[in-house]
């Protein structure tokens, strides 16, 4: 389990936990973690690959049978033999394709969507995007903590009670760090 840096709530809704971890997400015991899939579901690299070697080949025969998905858009799988139950596959946008801010805003709110809809009450996500896809690292950190507050607005009755980003890397937690801070003051 990763080290926990940051700890706070939302105004939008108190009884959520929200934590920003050093760590890696494959490792967290949670209900889902969310994957930063590319549409087609191939698990080849960064926490995809790290997912399946992890986890087992099951994601992504399951990944496979479910095919394609839109980005901005999430899937869900169980997670083999990962902590975690389930692995929910979202899509976000990659650098430079357009409108990237809103297309990573609807991965983030529709992987909370699944997550409600399938009764998960703990999910841990990565930096979505912000890897091979190239979307700037504090970018990022805004529009997903953004994108679980409009969650979190919209539907007052969710059933998730923490929900962490879980980074593996050092200059990302910083960043991330910073821009939560940012936010919360």
């Amino acid at each position: 389990m990763g080290e926990v840096i940051l700890k706070f709530t939302v105004k939008e809704n108190p009884d959520i936990e929200i934590i920003l971890k050093k760590g890696d997400i494959t490792e967290e015991p949670v209900d889902a973690i969310v994957n930063a899939a590319n549409s087609h579901l191939q698990h080849g690299g960064g926490v995809a690959g790290a997912i399946v070697r992890k986890g087992g080949y099951v994601i992504q025969e399951e990944s496979n049978k479910i095919g394609y998905v839109p980005v901005g858009n999430a899937a869900i799988t169980t997670a083999g033999k990962l902590p975690a139950k389930k692995v929910i596959h979202t899509v976000g946008p990659r650098w430079g394709e357009g409108d990237e801010d809103n297309k990573l805003t609807n991965a983030v709110y529709n992987a909370l969507k699944v997550a409600d809809e399938n009764n998960l009450y703990t999910i841990a996500f990565p930096a979505v995007s912000s890897g091979i896809f190239g979307f700037p690292k504090d970018r990022c950190a805004r529009v997903m903590l953004n994108a679980v507050k409009k969650y979190m607005n919209e539907n007052p009755n969710t059933k998730i009670k923490m929900l962490e980003f879980c980074i593996i890397d050092d200059l990302t937690v910083e960043i991330f760090e910073k821009e939560f801070k940012k936010m919360l003051d």
